[in-house]
């Protein structure tokens, strides 16, 4: 929960719970491997930051009216769809300190329930209309676009670090402008308001996901459940490995030993735990983890900038606050 007014806090909070029983209701199944299977992120917890998002911006409107619950509910959904499949392309072991879904059913079911939490989304996001449907489309339609691209890496001449930023902007961004954008958009807020929102969201999304880079190195895993390193053992790029590799690239035969050391070790096998936390610890304290700090802080500057145009009061300086808590974070 981001720092924010007291009576504005109480109100998130209590509306935050209604969100949650929703969303427990929506993943229930009857067949008792689907209900389990869709159950089992939910129950694992988590930050919950799109519907939080989405329930702070219709503050700036009628934020009582249902529309907004229920948009809330399906950000959430499409963010848990995503989950389950990340995890499988990933290899990735845990999510939220629990076992991913595939290290536990195997990798066809684990799609299956995300394919499944997929519509459960769109049949809530159908009771909100064909406008919500079509950004719901072209919200899915980028969350698979900056998969995409992320697997098969940038093109020939691309520069890898722009490349990043385009895929962090669909596979991430995209949710959290989406988020935004539904919160004062069934709130009834001006289509000026809706876009201010989602142009921050957008920025937001590339400032949370850079933070998160940082965290993956830094992190003891406590609070996250997640191994550090564990993107540098799936050969996942992050923008600290791309800032290396380009710094030696520009650097050419003037290139620091310790650099092209560096570079040769994450290169390497990381299959042990040994040697993962070896690269690691010598990443950590490279420079190339502040710069991405850095950047990180910037577009949550540019996100923050976006909201020029909003009345100052406690739901404009909750979203600056809530765009601090997202870079500011260790988990």
């Amino acid at each position: 929960m981001p720092d924010v007014d007291g009576e504005l806090s109480e109100t998130l909070v209590r509306r935050l719970a209604l969100v949650e029983e929703r969303l427990r209701d929506s993943v229930t199944n009857a067949d008792t491997l689907a209900d389990t299977a869709s159950r089992h992120l939910v129950n694992a917890g988590g930050k919950r930051l799109r519907p939080m998002l989405v329930l702070l911006t219709a503050e700036l409107g009628e934020a009582s009216r249902p529309e907004v619950i229920d948009a809330a509910v399906v950000v959430e959904l499409t963010h848990l769809a995503t989950l389950y499949h990340d995890d499988v392309m990933d290899s990735a072991p845990l999510r939220r300190g629990a076992p991913a879904a595939h290290e536990v059913w195997g990798n066809s079911v684990a799609i299956l329930t995300g394919d499944l939490l997929f519509a459960r989304a769109s049949r809530t996001v159908a009771g909100l209309g064909p406008e919500a449907v079509r950004l719901q489309a072209e919200t899915f339609e980028r969350l698979c676009l900056g998969q995409l691209h992320e697997t098969v890496g940038p093109s020939r001449g691309e520069d890898p670090v722009q490349h990043y930023l385009r895929v962090l902007s669909d596979k991430t961004a995209s949710l959290l402008a989406t988020s935004a954008r539904f919160g004062a958009k069934f709130a009834g807020c001006r289509p000026e308001v809706v876009e201010t929102v989602a142009g921050y969201g957008e920025k937001l999304g590339v400032a949370f996901q850079l933070a998160d880079d940082v965290i993956d190195l830094t992190s003891d895993g406590v609070l996250t459940g997640k191994t550090p390193g564990t993107d540098l053992r799936e050969r996942v790029p992050t923008m600290p490995v791309l800032l290396l590799r380009s710094r030696i690239a520009a650097a050419g035969v003037a290139a620091s030993r310790e650099d092209v050391e560096l570079l040769g070790l994450l290169d390497g096998d990381l299959a042990s735990d040994a040697d993962l936390e070896r690269a690691v610890g010598a990443l950590r304290t490279h420079a190339v983890v502040e710069e991405t700090r850095a950047q990180a802080i910037a577009w949550a500057r540019a996100a923050v900038a976006e909201l020029e145009p909003l009345p100052d009061g406690p739901v404009r300086a909750a979203l600056v606050s809530f765009a601090d808590a997202l870079v500011d974070r260790t988990a």
